[in-house]
């Protein structure tokens, strides 16, 4: 592998190099108002002729240098969360991450952990969901951020998978969005190849982008795993704010898995809205049966106290998904439905899915094993989206 990484990534070269050549363009609808230069991000004439080119894209956008700042201690002026949160969602941070490659450490649930890397960091979409605006290292430093050292992290990830020796996942979507600033950064251009030539390696992308031009002409190898994350068009055009439309995203998946990119999708959170079960039973014979899926994974509503917070600032107290969710938390300190309503969600969903396609491979997102079992899926538990 590593001897064979220079004579693809440029001569003399001992990882991938950033993007250049790949046709830089702005995501449609994503606009920042202010892009900090934070620690690391210039520090390499290669780095800083990528960030500067990005930075062209946006001449409405104040580029603001805090040089001296680490990318998740840029100040935005804001105490109130809410509004923290707003201002963060306009402004793209270039930044160097430090420790990008990570196995994951859930506890309380059937999760089986799995490695993840950090190309990138929160999300440019609005959900009014999110349970990501809530983990501790968002919810005070709310910021779409693009991280610079991305030959790093591969060369990482190179060597852990190397020393596992044996086919390993390596996700993208704990901490971000996998795609939505692909067209900005072309990370895709280096990272698909990196992991199609990888002889153990495997790349897991989680998105809700329909974006994924960049994408289709490369040689993935059917090492680069492409998971949507979906609800009925109805449900994401009421929570999903600046997330492109479902029937948009079903479209990009019938082309990526026509282009031979295994494909998964991620239903989640449901939400039990007025007609639910006529929404959802509508959706997934649409899905399951125009995509053809590698796996789907259902999930519920799994938030820490200050994503349920940001929730009920935007919705107000008595929104749909409040009024459903237990007052109590679950082993892993998140606030879930209760148990019987997931039960009848999930079960309602995998009978629409099944019979349509009756071999499809089903699974539950951070789920508890109670439910897993009660819905049959016993022999499945740690075969869901982020693994292999």
């Amino acid at each position: 592998m590593n001897t064979e990484r220079g004579s693809l990534f440029g001569p003399g070269s001992c990882f991938p190099r950033l993007p250049s050549q790949y046709g830089a363009k702005r995501p449609d609808g994503l606009r920042f108002e202010c892009i900090y230069l934070a620690k690391g991000s210039i520090a390499t004439p290669n780095r800083e002729r990528f960030v500067r080119n990005i930075c062209a894209l946006y001449p409405e956008a104040a580029v603001v240098e805090h040089l001296d700042t680490a990318h998740n201690r840029i100040e935005l002026g804001e105490s109130d969360p809410l509004r923290r949160h707003q201002v963060g969602k306009k402004a793209l941070v270039f930044g160097e991450h430090l420790s990008p490659v990570r196995f994951s450490e859930e506890d309380g649930n059937t999760c089986p952990n799995y490695w993840h890397f950090s190309p990138y960091g929160f999300c440019p979409y609005d959900c009014s969901y999110c349970y990501l605006a809530g983990t501790q290292g968002v919810y005070y430093a709310p910021t779409v951020k693009i991280y610079v050292n991305l030959p790093e992290m591969l060369s990482e990830v190179d060597a852990i998978a190397t020393d596992i020796g044996e086919p390993t996942a390596f996700y993208v979507g704990k901490l971000q969005d996998g795609l939505a600033l692909d067209p900005l950064t072309g990370y895709s251009t280096v990272s698909v190849p990196f992991f199609a030539e990888h002889p153990f390696a495997r790349q897991v992308i989680l998105t809700k982008s329909a974006d994924v031009e960049g994408l289709l002409p490369l040689e993935h190898g059917g090492h680069t795993f492409l998971s949507w994350s979906l609800n009925p068009p109805r449900i994401a055009g009421q929570f999903e704010g600046g997330s492109p439309p479902s029937q948009g995203r079903l479209h990009t998946m019938r082309r990526c898995s026509d282009a031979g990119y295994p494909v998964r999708a991620v239903i989640m959170p449901i939400i039990p809205a007025e007609g639910w079960e006529e929404l959802y039973s509508e959706f997934v014979r649409d899905l399951v049966g125009s995509v053809p899926l590698q796996r789907l994974t259902l999930g519920g509503i799994c938030s820490y106290r200050h994503s349920r917070q940001l929730m009920e600032r935007k919705l107000g107290a008595s929104n749909v998904i409040s009024r459903h969710i237990e007052a109590r938390q679950t082993g892993d300190g998140r606030v879930r439905y209760p148990q019987a309503l997931r039960i009848r969600l999930y079960s309602h969903i995998i009978r629409e899915a099944r019979q349509v396609q009756p071999d499809l491979r089903v699974a539950l997102c951070l789920e508890e094993r109670a439910v897993w079992e009660a819905l049959g899926l016993r022999d499945a538990i740690g075969r869901c989206n982020c693994v292999l």
